[in-house]
């Protein structure tokens, strides 16, 4: 029973961090837009999000193809999420050449900064409604 209840909020917690790592992936971006040869990185958003969750989510996930990742900073750590860097970390495609060889489009870094923002606080305000749902139902009200 209580698995049924939390599976929702598990499935919106992966999905918080993963938005908050590719929101740092972003800044990182846009921080280093003056690099020379700098290149971008990006995040397969639904693939991470579904190895996170066992590939077994009980939501659709969107077509956004963008993720995130949590690994460990020693072996006796525990993972925050089931996936690898390696597999859902990637380099963003150039859209325009550049003398310097770097490959950040602020334009397109900052819209999806701002994208990535949106999402994130929408997501926060899942998890808060979901768990004031199940509070009230707790409580019996």
């Amino acid at each position: 029973m209580l698995d049924k209840m939390t599976n929702q909020l598990d499935f919106q917690g992966h999905a918080l961090l993963l938005r908050a790592e590719r929101q740092r992936l972003l800044a990182s971006n846009i921080a280093n837009v003056d690099t020379p040869g700098y290149v971008a990185r990006d995040m397969k958003f639904a693939e991470a999000l579904t190895a996170a969750t066992g590939g077994s989510s009980t939501m659709p996930v969107s077509q956004e193809s963008r993720a995130g990742s949590y690994g460990t900073t020693d072996a006796g750590h525990i993972p925050l999420s089931g996936f690898s860097e390696h597999s859902t970390v990637g380099y963003a495609v150039q859209t325009q050449p550049s003398l310097d060889n770097n490959s950040v489009d602020m334009d397109h870094q900052r819209a999806t900064f701002m994208d990535n923002a949106v999402r994130y606080e929408a997501t926060l305000r899942f998890i808060n409604a979901q768990a004031k749902t199940m509070l009230s139902a707790i409580q019996g009200q």
